[in-house]
Order: structure tokens, then C-alpha cells, then sequence
């Protein structure tokens, strides 16, 4: 009688402890993905919305310059804890990212494209896009890296409309030879850039 009542009693311990020490056990889901997972998406949609055109160079760098703002206030959190991060860092990371998906989703889809021409200067163009898209994906490029060969893209890209609009939509040999110089030095600096030793 006696072993049967020590029995129970230990059976419903046991069963009065499982719960208690299951809720202490910290949980991951698919949903609730880790900081460094959360960046790698971000930069493979911003990647892909490059190749796709459906990110505009100005675009591209405006999302990357915020990349890169996240990324050193997540460097400055764990420089603060040894490394770590708190819930609360975790918190605010993840608010920021929520932010930026947002911003990703809406640029992607709106108005605005990367309209290239089937011409020498459009492939160009096109090709040095294709090149940032590549070292985004690999994790060649920081987001840092990114916003800086965006913003030199966004550079040649206004100076070409601007060209075409005091030659009536046309590119004069000298503007295509300006454009291609400029373009040779854009490719100087992603190539440098992608075996710089940095990576995301």
C-alpha cells in the first residue's frame, strides 16, 4: 500500500514539475527567426528586387544606408554586453527590421523600375547592377559597401538623364565616353569592394 501511495505521489511530482520547467526552456519557432537569419533575408530580397529591377539604384541605397544603421547599433549593443544581446536589443533589432521589410515590400512594388535600353551604356548598367546584386547574395558586400556603390550608380544614372535631356533624349559619343569612364571606376570599386576581406 505504502509503495503504491510513494508511487503516485512521485508519478504526480513529476507531472506538477514537467510544465513548470518546460515554460522555463527559451523557445524558437520558424517564425521567430535569429538576428543574423533576419539580415540574410533581407539582403537576398534586396538582391533579388536589384536583379529584378524592381529596385531603382536610389532605392537600393536608401535601404542599405538603414542596413548598415541596424547593423552598428546591433554592434554597439553587444560591444556594451560582452557580445550579447538582451531581449530588449532584440526587441528594438527586430522592430527596425519589421520597419525596413516594410520598406523593401513597398519599393519593390511601386512605381518605380531600373529601365536599362538596349543599348551599350543601358547593358552596362544592367551588368553592374547584376555584379552588387551577386556580392549582396554571397555576403561579399556589407550593407555599408552596398549604399556606397549604390549611391555612385545613382550618380552616373542622374548624369546620364541629364545628358539625354539637353541633347533630346539622345547620347552624344563624347556623353557615352563620360559615362563609360565613370562606369570603369564603378567597376574598379565593386570589384574591390567584394575582395576587401569584408564580409556581411
Amino acid at each position: 500500500m505504502r509503495k503504491s501511495s510513494i508511487l503516485i505521489g512521485a508519478a504526480l511530482m513529476a507531472l506538477a514539475v514537467t510544465p513548470a520547467l518546460a515554460q522555463q526552456q527559451p523557445t524558437t519557432t520558424p517564425n521567430d527567426p535569429s538576428i543574423t537569419q533576419r539580415k540574410d533575408n533581407q539582403q537576398d530580397r534586396i538582391a533579388n528586387g536589384i536583379d529584378s529591377g524592381q529596385l531603382t539604384a536610389g532605392e537600393t541605397k536608401n535601404l542599405e544606408t538603414k542596413e548598415a544603421g541596424i547593423n552598428k547599433e546591433e554592434h554597439t549593443m553587444r560591444s556594451e554586453d560582452d557580445g550579447h544581446l538582451t531581449s530588449g536589443d532584440r526587441a528594438t533589432l527586430n522592430r527596425q527590421q519589421n520597419h525596413l521589410s516594410n520598406q523593401i515590400y513597398d519599393d519593390k512594388h511601386n512605381a518605380n523600375t531600373a529601365h536599362y535600353g538596349n543599348n551599350e551604356v543601358g547593358q552596362r548598367r544592367e551588368n553592374q547592377q547584376d555584379r552588387i546584386a551577386q556580392g549582396v547574395r554571397s555576403g561579399q558586400l556589407t550593407a555599408g559597401e552596398t549604399a556606397r556603390l549604390e549611391r555612385q550608380q545613382q550618380s552616373i544614372n542622374h548624369e546620364d538623364a541629364r545628358m539625354r535631356a539637353a541633347d533630346g533624349g539622345k547620347l552624344t559619343n563624347g556623353d557615352k565616353a563620360a559615362l563609360n569612364r565613370r562606369q570603369n571606376n564603378a567597376s574598379r570599386n565593386i570589384y574591390a569592394k567584394k575582395h576587401n576581406g569584408r564580409t556581411r
